[in-house]
């Protein structure tokens, strides 16, 4: 699917540009470029065990919660409906900080997504620097990562149409 949508653009592109001079267009498979640099395996291995690490935190802390209800169900029968109640609060109070604990770890801008990007976000910056120099010492127009969902990784200034359409739009 992918590589039918990047056909067709480079096709479109290709027809759709009325200039004289053929536009230099290449294709890089950025996670191949990736994965190869010893530099992101290194990040990506510190990246997966700083997770297994706090995956097995979460699990120890499930597990203490298991351990929780299934003494409270032993001491049920014994306990007066304060005392349940009060175990009851205790166990809830823990899954939520589980919870929480799990949530600042591994949601949206946790904290594995924090370190990602400290560890990660250089390495891509230096990937996308030497695309912008590849581009420049070799006069490509248009690069294309072929292997990812990065789309556009490089395209020359004099292809951005965003004014003209803005003032057709009047915007």
């Amino acid at each position: 699917m992918l590589r039918k949508l990047l056909a067709s653009l480079i096709i479109a592109l290709s027809l759709s540009v009325s200039s004289v001079d053929a536009q230099k267009i290449a294709l890089v498979d950025i996670n191949e470029v990736l994965e190869n640099l010893p530099d992101y395996k290194d990040a990506q291995s510190q990246i997966d065990e700083i997770a297994s690490v706090w995956r097995q935190e979460i699990s120890q802390a499930y597990d203490e919660i298991k351990s929780m209800y299934n003494k409270y169900q032993a001491q049920q029968v014994l306990l007066s409906a304060d005392a349940q109640k009060e175990k009851e609060d205790e166990i809830i109070a823990k899954e939520e900080q589980v919870r929480e604990l799990q949530k600042k770890r591994f949601g949206p801008d946790g904290d594995l997504f924090l370190k990602r990007q400290e560890l990660i976000t250089p390495i891509q910056e230096k990937v996308f620097s030497a695309i912008d120099d590849f581009a420049a010492d070799r006069g490509y127009d248009i690069i294309l990562d072929k292997g990812g969902s990065t789309g556009l990784l490089f395209a020359n200034e004099e292809f951005d149409k965003t004014e003209d359409i803005k003032k057709r739009l009047r915007i």
